[in-house]
C-alpha cells in the first residue's frame, strides 16, 4: 500500500534534516582532524577581511620557527592555565563570569586559547549566542584531537595581528622586519598585547598603554613560568 503523498513528503523531509544534521556534526570534525596535520589554507575571518578590503598577508611556519617568547607571551596574556586545561575550557574563569552575570555585572569573557583557535579556524567574528554555542561545541573536539603544541602552532599561524596580517611570521616581518624566530621577548610581548584589538592597535607603533600591557605580560611570564611546560 502506497503512503499518502503528505506522509511520504514528511519522511523525505525528516531524512533530509537528519542528513543535514549529520553533515553539520561530521563536517567540522573532519576539518579538525585534517588540520591536525595540514596547515589551514584560509579561515572565515580571512575571507571576511578580504571582502572588507584589508588584504591577506600570511606565511605558515612550524612552531619551532617561532620564538618561544611569543608562545609564552600569548599564554601569559590570553590564557594562563592553557597547559593545564583538559577540555579547552577554564572552568574557574567561566564560573566567575557566570556569577558576575548573575550579580548583574557585565561578563568580561573567559575565552581560552583553544576556544579562540576554534573561533579563528572555523567560525565568524562576533559575540552572538549562536557563534558562542558552536564554539563551545568545537572546542573540546580540538582539545581531544590535537596536542597542546599543535593548538599553539595553529593559533599562532592564523590569529589576526593587524589589518590583513595573520600569524606570527607575517606579523614579525610586517612590524619588526625580521622572521618570527628572531623575535625578542619585548617584541613578542608587544605582539601579544594587540590581540584583543588588532585592527585598532599596532605592535609597530605602540601607545604608552600598549607598552604598559607588554611590560605586564613580560612580568607575568616570569610569574607563571612553571605553567608554560606544554609550550616547550
Amino acid at each position: 500500500m502506497r503512503l499518502p503523498f503528505a506522509n511520504r513528503s514528511r519522511r523525505r523531509l525528516r531524512s533530509r534534516l537528519l542528513l543535514a544534521v549529520l553533515i553539520a556534526l561530521a563536517g567540522p570534525l573532519a576539518l579538525i582532524a585534517a588540520f591536525r596535520f595540514i596547515p589551514p589554507p584560509l579561515t572565515p575571518l580571512m575571507a571576511i577581511r578580504l571582502i572588507e578590503g584589508y588584504g591577506l598577508h600570511k606565511q605558515w611556519v612550524a612552531l619551532q620557527q617561532i620564538a618561544p617568547a611569543l608562545a609564552d607571551s600569548v599564554i601569559a596574556s590570553e590564557d594562563n592555565l592553557f597547559c593545564q586545561e583538559a577540555w579547552g575550557f577554564d572552568a574557574a574563569a567561566m564560573r566567575g563570569q557566570y556569577e558576575a552575570w548573575q550579580d548583574g555585572e557585565r561578563p568580561r569573557g573567559a575565552s581560552t586559547i583553544t576556544m579562540q583557535t576554534a573561533k579563528n579556524l572555523l567560525l565568524w567574528p562576533g559575540r552572538d549566542p549562536v557563534r558562542k554555542a558552536v564554539e563551545a561545541w568545537l572546542t573540546p573536539q580540538i582539545a581531544m584531537l590535537w596536542p597542546k603544541r599543535r593548538i599553539l602552532e595553529v593559533y599562532l599561524n592564523i590569529v589576526e595581528f593587524g589589518p590583513g596580517i595573520y600569524g606570527a611570521e607575517a606579523a614579525s616581518r610586517s612590524f619588526f622586519h625580521k622572521p618570527a624566530s628572531e623575535l625578542s621577548p619585548r617584541e613578542a610581548a608587544q605582539l601579544a598585547s594587540v590581540l584583543p584589538k588588532p585592527l585598532g592597535w599596532s605592535a609597530a607603533s605602540p601607545t604608552p598603554y600598549l607598552r604598559q600591557r607588554a611590560a605586564v605580560i613580560e612580568q607575568r611570564i616570569a610569574q607563571i613560568r612553571p605553567l608554560l611546560t606544554c609550550a616547550r
